[in-house]
Order: structure tokens, then sequence, then C-alpha cells
């Protein structure tokens, strides 16, 4: 009842909103046009920017990224924080007017709901500004067509932009690979798995000589089904994907002859507890433990597992080396050995429509800004002799300690702060030993993203998947749970592809089908 009550609460401040602005555009008032040189809006601009604070860094306003950003753009910039644990409860109460409406704001992640906004004339399209983005436009259009990818994943199912897209994070975002212990495997003269069986054979040595181990480490469950679904077929997912190789949308649990490989590989290791058998379940703090005592030795993660096992571990045992392999694939002649992509930053701006022109050029310019040389270099780096030196030719940050990251000392990589970033950034945040992996796990990577972590549907169709989703995901991810733990037998696997066929998969591919044309 609470969630139908939120639900239609949302509806109705949507409506309101809407109708305020004249369910359209709904824009008047003038733009000053009279600018400093050097800046991006008028002295007498006054821009409010709401942003999300994230609890492991939260929002100071004494960051010096911040005052690079007021210099850089002028006017008088007024930020309001709101806890990210919070924001999605107190996004709609702004959005139900336009009284409370900021002029600018920085999502960690685009809201629930901010497509039907959009569609209702409740943000504005940046391409329907270009005038005040100069700098936006030259940039993205300036870039080879590999790079695209990062600013088509933002278009709106009308193709257009609502939401602001980010250049130069992919090399520290959800940058994943297969992770081990390379001084367990070189203390035993191991050779890191080539292939899923090797996999199943090295964890089984790794398990005679630390029998209290779970050689494969695994979390997050079929989650990680997804990451490394590549390893049995390329971009291989437990759910609804799009085949690359095969120009089409599938569903991987349907996908009788993969998903039951998967399924069959999962339950040998948890039958001979070469897993934690709670791998679906087992929380983060458990699993680190595993990880960090010499009972975790492969595990596909996050690049950023490096520097942190590496750190805390070595106090204890200075040799403990976590280190990326190679993906090992199937030898079922399909799979590859790449993991999933999943290197897209979904931070980003939107700009609400306030209904006053002045305001809206403003916030255009605002976030032109961003995407400046001067902008990029000013949010990646700070200055010189303030927030970095150069030491052999090289620049490194100031003051970074025990504790410490350019996060939480300068405000670098926060929620609201970026666009535009220098790559080279992201390598000096983090340790020489983590840095030099990035090249290796994004060669490792599968190129394209699934459509389904960005494409945006209409409000109409988002509410048909949702429905869709809902019955599907009981049905799959309990038995699939069910067949790799053993509380379903095995040999009710053409069963269960019996009942997927009674489940309205071909009802949701076909509205991802027509979505996806949208995007090629």
């Amino acid at each position: 009842m609470k969630k139908l009550t939120a639900l239609l609460l949302a509806l109705v401040m949507m409506l309101s909103l809407a109708a305020c602005t004249g369910g359209g555009t709904g824009i008047s008032g003038e733009v000053s046009y009279d600018i400093p040189e050097g800046k991006q809006v008028p002295d007498d601009a006054v821009i409010d920017v709401v942003i999300a604070s994230h609890a492991s860094w939260p929002y100071e306003e004494d960051w010096k990224v911040w005052e690079y950003i007021r210099e850089g753009i002028g006017g008088t910039i007024n930020v309001s924080a709101i806890p990210s644990s919070d924001f999605g409860t107190k996004f709609p109460l702004l959005m139900a007017s336009k009284d409370s409406l900021p002029d600018v704001f920085g999502f960690q992640g685009k809201p629930s709901g901010f497509a039907d906004y959009a569609d209702q004339g409740a943000f504005v399209a940046l391409d329907d500004y270009a005038e005040f983005l100069p700098d936006y436009n030259a940039f993205w259009d300036g870039l080879p067509e590999k790079d695209q990818w990062m600013r088509n994943t933002r278009k709106a199912a009308d193709g257009k932009v609502y939401y602001a897209p980010i250049y130069g994070m992919e090399r520290s975002t959800n940058v994943r690979s297969w992770l081990y212990r390379k001084d367990i495997f070189d203390q035993h003269g191991l050779a890191t798995p080539e292939t899923i069986d090797d996999l199943y054979n090295v964890s089984k040595k790794l398990k005679e000589l630390y029998p209290e181990s779970y050689p494969f480490c695994v979390r997050s469950g079929l989650a990680n089904f997804n990451v490394i679904g590549s390893s049995w077929k390329p971009n291989f997912h437990y759910n609804a994907y799009y085949d690359f190789e095969n120009e089409k949308w599938s569903y991987g649990a349907a996908e009788s002859e993969i998903m039951l490989e998967m399924v069959e590989f999962f339950k040998k290791m948890v039958d001979e507890a070469l897993i934690p058998s709670d791998f679906f379940t087992i929380n983060t703090a458990t699993w680190q433990e595993l990880v960090s005592t010499d009972r975790g030795f492969i595990m596909p993660e996050y690049q950023v597992r490096i520097d942190f096992f590496n750190n805390i571990a070595r106090a204890k045992n200075p040799a403990y080396t976590i280190a990326a392999m190679k993906p090992p694939k199937s030898t079922n002649g399909i799979g590859v050995q790449l993991v999933n992509k999943y290197t897209n930053d979904p931070t980003g701006f939107a700009i609400p429509n306030t209904g006053d022109a002045g305001a809206i050029a403003n916030a255009m310019r605002y976030l032109n800004w961003f995407y400046t040389d001067e902008g990029a270099e000013l949010v990646s780096w700070g200055k010189e002799g303030e927030t970095y030196e150069v030491v052999d030719g090289k620049r490194k940050f100031i003051g970074e300690g025990e504790g410490e990251n350019i996060n939480t000392l300068y405000g670098f990589k926060t929620i609201g702060t970026y666009l535009r970033v220098d790559p080279a950034m992201i390598d000096a945040s983090i340790s020489a030993e983590q840095a030099a992996t990035t090249d290796f796990m994004l060669e490792n990577t599968y190129p394209q993203l699934d459509p389904t972590l960005y494409m945006e549907l209409s409000a109409e169709d988002s509410k048909i998947v949702a429905d869709y989703d809902t019955s599907l995901k009981t049905t799959v991810e309990e038995n699939l749970m069910k067949f790799v733990i053993g509380q379903r037998p095995l040999s009710e696997w053409d069963a269960f592809q019996e009942e997927l066929k009674a489940l309205p998969i071909a009802e949701l591919l076909a509205i991802y089908e027509a979505a996806y044309l949208n995007y090629k």
C-alpha cells in the first residue's frame, strides 16, 4: 500500500508540474549575453545546484574543486547537497513545483521516474540549446566514433539528451576483471586458468592446499553470472540482453544449452565446496574476510579491489598480492576470454524546466564549462602547487595520506563536480600497481555495452517492462538459484524451460527491439 501511495503521489506531482509548464516547454523571459571575458555566465547570475552526496565522501563546501568551479563559471553558485540515501525521497518533492526546482541537478544516477518527468516537459533537452553549449558540442563532435557510445547512451526515447554525458571515467567506473592471489599461485607453481575446466582443476588443487578455503571466492550471485557471462557466450546475460554477435535480442535463461552449462559449473563448485555455498547472499564483510585471510583466491571483481585488499592484507603479510588475470573461457567453442562491459559512469547533470529562459540559459552555460579544456583540467587536477605537483615529469597529487584520497581531500571525482575529466588523472589517483592493470582489464572487456544498461524506454513501455520483469524475475532467479544449490534437481531442467515458454519473454524482447532502433 505504501508503494502504491508513493507512486500515486509521484504521478500527481508530475502532472502538477506538467500543468505548470503548460504541457510543453512553458519557457519565457530574457536571456542575458552580458558575460565577462573568461566566464560562462553574467556577474549577476545566480545558479542553484542540488547534488547527491555520497556517503563515502560527503560533500564539503570548502573543497578545492568547488572553488575552481565557481572561479571558472562566474556568477553566484549555491550548492545544496542531499545524502544519496535520502535522494530518492526528496527528488519528487523538489519536482512537485517550479518554486522548489533548482537550476541544475547533479545526480549519482538517473533517478526513478526521470524519463516520465522529461516526457512531461519537466526537464529540458541539451539538443535544444546548442547556442549555449558550444564547447559541449565541439568536444563530443570531435571525438572518434569508438568513443561516441558515451554520448549515445544518454539519449532519451525521443533521441534527445536530457542527462549530460560523462567522458573520461571509463578508466575508473566499474572496471572489472578476474582477480587472483598472485603470491599464492607463484608460491605453489600454479598457472592461471585459461579455461573453465582449468578453473575447476586449479580450485581443486587450492582446496587441497588450503582445506578451509573457498578458492573460487565469488559474491553477488546472479549479478556475477552477468559479469562473467562472456566466458560461456559473448555478452551473455541470464536475463534480457542484446546479442551483438548475432544482432538480435535474447533472454539468457531461455538459451537452454548455454544457461545449463553455466548452472552445472556453479553447481559442481558448490557441491565440492570450491565456492561459498551462500555466494548468492554472502555479505560483503564476510566475503572480504575470506579473501584477505588465505581463504579465497580467484574472483571476478572490480579493479579497485586490488588496492583495497593489498593495502589491508600487507600489514600482516607483505607478500600478499591480488592481481588481474585473463578471464577463463568455456571449452564450448563459443565463449571468449572477456568480461562483460559495465564501464559507464551513472552520474550526470540534468536541467529542470524552471520556465525562466535566462536561468535555463545560464544552467546550460554552467554545464558547458565542464566540457571546456580549462574546466576539464581544473576538475581533474586542480592547480599546480595547490592540489598537485610535478615529480620526474609526472603530475602527482599533494597531501594524500593514510585513509585519504583526492575525493575527500579536494572533492575530485565526487558527484556533481565533473562531466569531462582527463583519463590520466584516474591512474594518478590510484596506486601504480593498480593503475598498471587498467589497460589489461579494458582489453579483456567485451567492447559493447549492453543496451539494457542505458536504453531509455517510453513511459508506457517502461511500465509494461516493469510488469514483465516482475513475473520473470521470480521464476527465473529463484529457479536458477535452486538448481545451483541443489534445491531443484537438474533432471527438471527441461521442465523449467517449458515453464519459461509461458512467460512474456517474447513480448519483453519485442519492446527492447523496437526501442533499440532509436540508438542504432
